[in-house]
């Protein structure tokens, strides 16, 4: 009996040096990022049989196992990419709202202190200190537009930045989790430290973008990433990668490589920190850009259309004060050509209205044998264009040139039409005696039914005979529907002084020049006064007023609008960032406690548990003295 005594409290022992051990594990890593509780698993050994009667044997350590919920740890996943996307959109977001609210107040104030120029040189023409000052304001003006879009050129590096840095650390994340699943087939799963790593790594995992875990047997398991991607199967660990932009090499895409293989990935749709960045520089950053590069298209465009309707101190018709919207250059760096196109052709974009366009990028696809089709990216709408010449029309204030070469049947490419305008926006005049601030006077006639816009583009002598002047003012009576177009001109008094052909747009007649943009199916009239006065401010005053103008957005918004606009819209996009970043850390936090509650250690129950193992461990180390007692009083007794 004594030696049967001794085996039972030898089993009792050791298991309660086990239950002691696991215990002091638990304190020991209570706080330890990642760790899984661990509990001692005792079962009684088989009962032995003596005589008619069956005794006990002891007992013994069956298993020792993670304290782990599968559910729990999924939610906290989910919950830690929704937290993770919405603190990167929000961090995003705050830092170009600061920028808008701060540095860009100096693009709004540029354009307030331009038109007080303006409203300065109306009251003294012929001043050539305030001319001076007309320039400085507009290069002060041209200078913040330059500014805000080298910020927010900034930002994109910053954010290609961020995500090569996150694809970088998902790629460590990979291998080391492929190492993990291949110690644990070795281990048959039961390695925990292994484990609590393996867990804690998907956990991380799900911070950079949403995570699928299909658990194996052996403990390994494999990893979706973004709900598409295999990143992890078995010992096996696929690559993330970065590959310059297509069409636009700035604006990163994320691969995955396996071999020698590699693929775009859509990682809009990968939440996490990844789908954050890469939904903010597509959402928000570009289209501020391009939003930017509207208002520098209507700040160079309403100015140099407004001198072009006056004279200048030498009795010209004004010339561009600033870069001309249809650049070369601009119009080149609008078009966007896929790599995947097989055709030929190179296009450009010409802006031929400023206050049609809407700040958008578009896809153009061309299907052979004549479907071109322009697709807006913000409302997805299509609008299928129409060849003309070499020319692409339809599309809301511009149009697109096939300078050379041929188009392909599937040859897609990306239109922005306001890009890069924003830091080609320059100050073209340096002589302030160029400033127009005299007007020219031209009439339409009232019966006209067409939308014809006519500008002056040179004065070529003054002193030809028939220029018009007040009292001697000329009439064009413009027919663009006859072939070739056609046009006669009359007196003051309506006698005809001569008919004569032209090719549009432009038409010189009695010592200047002027350029007429018409849809007119019938004969226009308009009226032409080109008397110059040194001390005239009429085409200065009707500059001024453009601060009132609603020119953009189909005549719905001023040039401070359009800025404005863009300010709010980034603003509202921030608070309603902060509101979800607040709802996804409340359901996080709610994750988080739940598996702490069943995973976690808590030190109180530990400590607790610790007294009655120690007990435990004292009262069988009591049984062994007592069956060693027991012992030898049978041994002396048979002495």
């Amino acid at each position: 009996m004594s030696l049967d005594l001794m085996n039972i409290a030898r089993t009792g022992v050791l298991a309660s040096q086990s239950q002691l051990a696991i215990t002091s594990n638990n304190i020991a890593n209570a706080n330890t990022a990642g760790y899984n509780r661990q509990v001692v698993s005792q079962s009684a050994l088989d009962s032995q049989r003596m005589g008619n009667e069956f005794y006990g044997a002891g007992t013994y350590v069956s298993d020792v196992k993670r304290v782990y919920n599968d559910y729990a740890t999924r939610e906290l996943r989910i919950g830690s990419t929704a937290v993770s996307e919405s603190q990167t959109t929000f961090s995003k977001m705050s830092q170009l709202d600061q920028l808008f609210s701060q540095m860009g107040k100096a693009v709004p104030q540029g354009l307030n202190d331009f038109f007080a120029s303006m409203n300065a040189l109306a009251d003294i023409p012929n001043d050539m200190g305030l001319r001076g000052s007309f320039l400085t304001s507009a290069n002060q003006l041209a200078n913040s537009v330059n500014q805000m879009q080298s910020h927010l050129d900034s930002q994109m590096t910053q954010t290609n930045d961020q995500i090569s840095a996150v694809t970088d650390r998902i790629n460590e994340i990979s291998n080391e989790l492929g190492s993990i699943n291949r110690e644990l087939m070795k281990s048959q799963g039961q390695d925990m430290q292994l484990l609590d790593k393996q867990d804690a790594l998907i956990l991380e995992l799900s911070e950079y973008a949403s995570v699928n875990v299909i658990p194996l047997e052996s403990g390994a398991k494999s990893i979706m990433l973004g709900g598409s991607m295999m990143l992890v199967s078995g010992e096996m660990s696929m690559q993330v990668g970065t590959a310059p932009g297509d069409p636009y090499p700035n604006e990163l895409q994320i691969t995955a490589q396996s071999g020698s293989k590699s693929m775009i990935v859509d990682a809009s749709k990968m939440g996490g920190q990844l789908g954050a960045l890469v939904n903010y520089r597509d959402e928000t950053l570009i289209p501020s850009q391009m939003e930017l590069g509207q208002f520098a298209l209507g700040v160079s465009d309403a100015f140099n259309q407004a001198q072009a309707q006056g004279f200048d101190l030498n009795g010209q018709v004004g010339a561009n004060i600033f870069t001309d919207i249809n650049d070369p250059s601009m119009q080149l760096g609008r078009v966007g050509a896929l790599s995947s196109n097989t055709g030929t052709a190179n296009l450009s974009v010409n802006i031929d209205d400023v206050g049609s366009l809407t700040g958008s990028s578009y896809e153009l696809k061309f299907t052979a044998p004549s479907t071109y089709e322009l697709k807006d990216a913000v409302s997805g709408n299509i609008t299928p264009l129409t060849l003309n010449g070499t020319k692409l029309e339809g599309a809301n204030g511009f149009s697109i040139n096939i300078d050379a070469g041929a188009l392909a049947s599937g040859d897609t490419f990306e239109i922005r039409p306001t890009s890069s305008a924003a830091v080609s926006l320059s100050v073209e005049m340096t002589d302030a005696k160029g400033i127009a601030a005299a007007g020219a006077k031209i009439t339409a006639d009232a019966a006209n039914t067409g939308n014809s816009q006519v500008s002056l583009v040179s004065i070529d002598k003054r002193t030809e005979t028939g220029f018009p002047v007040t009292g001697a003012e000329l009439t064009f009576e413009i027919d663009p529907s006859t072939t070739p177009p056609s046009y006669e001109v009359f007196d003051v008094d309506g006698a005809s002084l001569g008919a004569d052909t032209y090719t549009p747009p432009t038409i010189s007649s009695h010592g200047f020049t002027f350029e007429i943009d018409s849809t007119a199916t019938a004969a226009e009239k308009f009226t032409f006064d080109l008397s110059f006065a040194e001390g005239d401010n009429t085409n200065m005053v009707s500059m001024a007023k453009l601060s009132e103008a609603k020119l953009m957005n189909g005549g719905k918004t001023t040039l401070t609008d359009v800025f404005e606009n863009t300010t709010i819209d980034v603003g509202s996009k921030t608070k309603s960032a902060e509101i979800s970043m607040g709802s996804a850390e409340a359901i996080y936090k709610q994750a988080y406690t739940r598996v702490q509650s069943v995973s976690g250690v808590n030190l109180d129950e530990e400590a607790a548990n610790l007294m009655r193992f120690q007990q435990s461990y004292q009262a069988s180390a009591r049984i062994m003295t007592t069956a060693n007692e027991i012992f030898n009083t049978l041994f002396s007794s048979l002495r």
